[in-house]
């Protein structure tokens, strides 16, 4: 039987009858303060406890300031004594540092290169440790690298502008030791910039009539990469690719043999991309392959056509077909087989590898395609070897000579520099950009008086001062109608200088010589322009004497030139003005090729000109004298043709004379009824 358990009645129950745990009493008497804990002095910095002075003084306030001076001074001997502490170690880390620095080298040369970025400081730090040794595998990881960088910067930035100053620089570098990087590097950056392709091709070009292995080893890499490409249907790849090898077939660096396998590859079974790329591939090849392989371009366009026929391709595709027969017709005029300024090799001097796309191909694979440094154990002989192969490629003379030799070439030095001093500059880069200068004042000057003072201040040099008048003359030229702009500006400078009034005169003569080459509309500016500063006095009349006005000595262009600029001076000066110059004596003997009085003819085509421009005023003179020319004539030929008759049929000498004195007499009374 269970006995009960018995409960104290003081013992507290909870809601469920189970007795709560009651806290024991504190041993302690409550009547009892509570016990006190102290704190540990905190230590020193850095562990290190000063002791506090002690001073003794009977004053307490300087007592005080005394020891806590001497607390300062004592504190700074020991901060002191831990800065000696902290710098001692820090040398140590320096060794630690240089120590894992020569570790970390080492690191970076046994991996892959360009996968670490190392800082400028550190890295010239690691290439001083290592040029020490130059057959050491570090400096050959480090000149490779810097091969590596140069050739790809070099490839980078070649363009149609600088290629001939790229490929020396490209030459100086190994291409013998990195070809297989040249390589890569065209490659990607041809991938990756599809409209210089020419510009690359012709840079492999160039390096393959030096190089031959480097030329053939980019050739067997596009074409390894167009098999793999077309197995793996990359229609990108493949496109990139054969527009390589299209424009290094334009090049004469591959044989035409592969752009037909590649086509015959692409058409065999066509679809399509395989039809899009071989309508790209022979739109670049196709001018070359018509020039030197005409039947077989004849086969490929016949097998296009079947494609069209045939229907299993697609319609954007079959518009692509009918734009190449397009092209085809009109002789390839927008692709042509080198671009202009790309033609930098000559033909005889071009090596064409011949290589066929089916063939076994040596990639190379082991000349560092992807970039994993190989230590060279003959690194400097190589180097040296293509020390003398750059020198032979890039024309530089050996650095030993003799001594003689050396003075020689010193005194050649010093004749080269005597002889630049009276160098001229015959390629006009400075007369063109004086002229641009020119042009550009011209152009955006608001009205003449600006113009004008704006082109005095340009530099021009002693003997170029036709130069200016040229260009004014030129921008009137070009107008679509006459400016009174250009003619203000040209009065302008003629009464400022003699020297500008010179000029003009000069440009006169030169213009009205080669005016025949001018269209109607610049001559009628000119024309025009020329019409002002004569009638405002601009320039001399007297240079009209190079004016002829005979039909021999005129052609179209002058006789409506001369009639322009007449009608000009006429329309500023007045018809009566115009007359009365004319007169001058001075101007007379000066244009007396203008109003010809030596022959009938030219006389009379003067007259008739002159009077048809409505200046038949100045022509008063020319008549009279074509008048007494005529009388002089008639009696002269009747003198001829009493001389000519037979003695038997002559009259009395009185007969001939009373005749002539009637027919002299005749001839007085028409001229005076006619006036």
């Amino acid at each position: 039987m269970a006995s009960t358990a018995t409960l104290s009645p003081s013992a507290p129950m909870d809601v469920d009858g189970i007795q709560k745990r009651k806290r024991s009493s504190s041993p302690d008497s409550l009547d009892a303060p509570p016990q006190t804990r102290r704190r540990s002095a905190s230590p020193g910095a850095n562990g290190v406890s000063l002791p506090i002075p002690k001073v003794s003084d009977a004053d307490p306030v300087r007592r005080a300031e005394r020891e806590r001076q001497l607390a300062a001074r004592m504190a700074a001997i020991e901060l002191e004594k831990l800065e000696k502490e902290k710098d001692k170690e820090k040398g140590k880390g320096k060794e630690v540092a240089e120590f894992d620095a020569a570790a970390e080298f080492a690191k970076l040369t046994a991996g892959r290169s360009g996968g670490v970025y190392m800082p400028p400081a550190r890295l010239r730090a690691l290439q001083e440790a290592a040029s020490k040794d130059k057959s050491s595998t570090e400096y050959q990881r480090l000149s490779w690298d810097a091969l590596r960088k140069s050739i790809t910067g070099i490839v980078n930035r070649v363009n149609v502008a600088n290629i001939k100053h790229v490929v020396p620089e490209l030459f100086a570098e190994n291409l013998i030791r990195g070809r297989g990087l040249f390589a890569r590097s065209v490659m990607k950056a041809q991938a990756a910039s599809l409209p210089f392709t020419p510009v690359f091709a012709a840079l492999v070009a160039i390096i393959n009539t030096k190089l031959p292995q480097t030329g053939e080893l980019v050739l067997v890499r596009l074409i390894s990469q167009f098999r793999r490409a077309f197995k793996r249907n990359d229609k990108i790849v493949c496109h990139s690719t054969t527009t390589f090898i299209a424009h290094l077939v334009n090049q004469s660096v591959a044989h035409e043999v592969i752009a037909l396998e590649i086509l015959f590859l692409l058409l065999e079974r066509p679809t399509d991309d395989s039809i899009e790329i071989a309508v790209g591939f022979m739109r670049e090849v196709g001018a070359y392959l018509q020039e030197h392989s005409p039947k077989a371009n004849s086969f490929v366009f016949e097998r296009f056509r079947a494609v069209l026929n045939e229907g299993t391709i697609s319609h954007r595709v079959q518009y692509m077909i009918e734009v190449l027969m397009q092209v085809r017709k009109d002789k390839y005029k927008d692709n042509p087989v080198i671009p202009e300024g790309l033609d930098l090799v000559e033909e005889d001097d071009q090596i064409t590898h011949q290589i066929q796309l089916e063939e076994e191909l040596q990639v190379q694979e082991g000349l560092n395609f992807t970039d994993i440094f190989k230590f060279d154990p003959d690194y400097l002989k190589n180097e040296e070897r293509y020390k003398q192969i750059k020198a032979e490629i890039l024309g530089e003379g050996s650095d030993e000579e003799s001594g003689s030799e050396e003075s020689s070439e010193e005194s050649e030095e010093e004749e080269a520099v005597a002889d630049k001093e009276g160098i001229e500059d015959r390629t006009s880069t400075n007369l063109v950009n004086l002229r641009r200068v020119i042009y550009l004042t011209i152009m955006n000057a608001l009205n003449y008086e600006e113009a004008v003072h704006k082109l005095l201040k340009v530099q021009i040099k002693e003997g170029d001062e036709i130069e200016l008048c040229n260009m004014v003359i030129e921008c009137c030229s070009q107008e679509r109608s006459y400016s009174t702009f250009y003619g203000l500006i040209g009065e302008r400078f003629c009464k400022l200088n003699r020297v500008w009034n010179e000029c003009f005169e000069q440009a006169f003569g030169n213009y009205y010589t080669t005016i025949h080459r001018y269209e109607t509309n610049r001559l009628r500016n000119i024309s025009r322009f020329f019409g002002h500063l004569f009638a405002t006095d601009s320039i001399s009349w007297v240079v009209m004497e190079c004016i002829k006005l005979t039909e021999d000595d005129t052609t179209s262009s002058s006789r409506i030139f001369i009639k322009i600029m007449l009608n000009e001076m006429t329309e500023s000066m007045g018809l009566k003005t115009i007359a009365e110059r004319f007169k001058d004596e001075e101007v007379q003997r000066a244009c007396t090729g203008m109003f010809p009085m030596d022959n009938p003819k030219d006389t009379r085509f003067a007259i008739n000109y002159m009077t048809s421009i409505g200046l038949g005023v100045v022509t008063e003179e020319m008549r009279e004298h074509l008048k007494v020319c005529t009388q002089s004539m008639i009696l002269s030929k009747l003198d001829m043709d009493f001389a000519e008759r037979p003695s038997s049929y002559h009259g009395t000498t009185t007969c001939y004379a009373r005749s002539r004195i009637i027919l002299g007499l005749f001839l007085r009374f028409r001229l005076f009824f006619r006036q």
